[in-house]
C-alpha cells in the first residue's frame, strides 16, 4: 500500500483522482463486533462481502496514504468507520492528527478513547432497549448505556448519538432520546435508513409517502426535545416527496465526499458513502439532506 498512489486507491463510479474532494469516509476495518440488521458495509454485493478472509493493512500504511489523499484531493474533515473503528484504537490516535475535522462513527459498545475536544464521536443506537437490540443484537443497548456511565469526568470528546429511523423503530424515537437525556450525550440525530435496491430486510418504506410519518415523528421529538435534538427544520422538509427526489437527483454528497472502503490492501469507491446497491430513490442519510439543507439557507 505504500507504492503508488493509484495502485493503492482504485477510483470508480465517477469518483476522479484529480477530483477535489473536502470531505471523506474511511472504512479502517471490515471487522465489527455486533451484525446489525441495517449495515450496509456488510450488505449483499457490497465490496467487502468476504471481510473476514482479507488481511487489513498496517496503521504505518494507512496513516501514509490518508496523508497523501488528504493532500491529493485537499480533504478537510474526515468520517472515521468501520466496521468497528475501535478496534483500531492505534489508527485513530494517529489519524486524527490528520485533518483539521474528524468524527468517528461507533457502534459504543467498547471503550471509548479519548481523542480530545476537536473530535467528535457518533455513537449508533436505533431505539428503546428491546427495538434497539432487535436490529443491532441482544444486549447491545445495554452496552452503551454502561459505556456512557464509565465516561471518566474528564473525558474531553464529545459524543453523540444518531439513531437510524426505520419501519421497527419509528414509533419509540422519544423513548430513545428521553433515555439519553441525563447521560453523557450532548445531542443526537435522527438518520433514515438507505435501503438496497432490492431490499429483504423490511426496515425501509416502500414509498417517499409512506416514510412521511417517521418525518413527523422526528420533527414531534425535536420539538419536545429542542437542542437536543439536531436535525434542522429545513432539512426534515427537504423529505417531503417531491423536495427530496430533486435532492437525491442532484446529491452533493456524491459530489463534495470520498468514500473509501477497504478492498483487501487497498481502497476502493463505491458508488457512494452507502454502498454499491442503494437505491438512491429512497435515500434518507442524514448527511445527504442537510448538506442540501446548508446550501438552501446560504443560496
Amino acid at each position: 500500500m505504500m507504492g503508488d498512489l493509484d495502485e493503492a486507491v482504485r477510483y470508480a463510479n465517477g469518483y476522479h483522482p484529480d477530483g477535489h474532494y473536502p470531505l471523506a469516509l474511511v472504512n479502517v476495518t471490515n471487522r465489527c463486533n455486533l451484525s446489525c440488521a441495517h449495515c450496509f458495509v456488510f450488505r449483499d454485493d457490497n465490496p467487502n462481502e468476504s471481510v473476514g478472509a482479507r488481511k487489513e493493512p498496517s496503521t504505518d500504511d494507512l496513516i501514509a496514504l490518508l496523508g497523501a489523499l488528504r493532500d491529493r484531493h485537499g480533504i478537510h474533515s474526515m468520517l472515521w468507520m468501520g466496521g468497528e473503528p475501535l478496534l483500531r484504537k492505534d489508527l485513530l490516535r494517529r489519524g486524527v492528527g490528520l485533518f483539521p475535522k474528524n468524527l468517528v462513527v461507533t457502534n459504543g459498545t467498547l471503550p471509548l478513547v479519548d481523542l480530545g475536544p476537536d473530535v467528535l464521536y457518533i455513537v449508533s443506537l436505533d431505539g428503546p432497549e428491546q427495538v434497539n437490540d432487535e436490529i443491532r443484537g441482544a444486549g447491545s443497548f445495554r452496552r452503551v448505556m454502561k459505556m456512557l456511565d464509565h465516561l471518566p469526568d474528564d473525558f474531553a470528546t464529545p459524543v453523540q448519538v444518531q439513531c437510524t429511523v426505520t419501519t421497527r423503530n419509528q414509533g419509540h424515537l422519544a423513548e430513545l432520546a428521553e433515555a439519553l437525556r441525563g447521560t453523557r450525550v450532548g445531542w443526537m440525530t435522527f438518520s433514515f435508513v438507505v435501503p438496497a435496491e432490492h431490499d429483504v430486510t423490511g426496515l425501509a418504506w416502500e414509498t417517499l409517502e409512506d416514510r412521511m410519518p417517521a418525518v413527523e415523528e422526528v420533527r414531534r421529538v425535536k420539538e419536545r426535545y429542542p437542542g437536543f435534538v439536531r436535525n434542522r427544520t429545513l432539512s426534515l422538509d427537504l423529505m417531503a416527496p417531491d423536495a427530496a427526489r430533486d435532492v437525491t437527483a442532484s446529491c452533493l454528497t456524491k459530489q463534495l465526499l470520498l468514500p473509501l472502503w477497504l478492498d483487501g490492501d487497498r481502497f476502493t469507491t463505491p458508488f457512494c458513502c452507502y454502498g454499491d446497491d442503494v437505491d438512491c430513490t429512497r435515500c434518507g442519510a442524514w448527511v445527504v439532506f442537510e448538506m442540501a439543507a446548508r446550501l438552501q439557507r446560504t443560496a
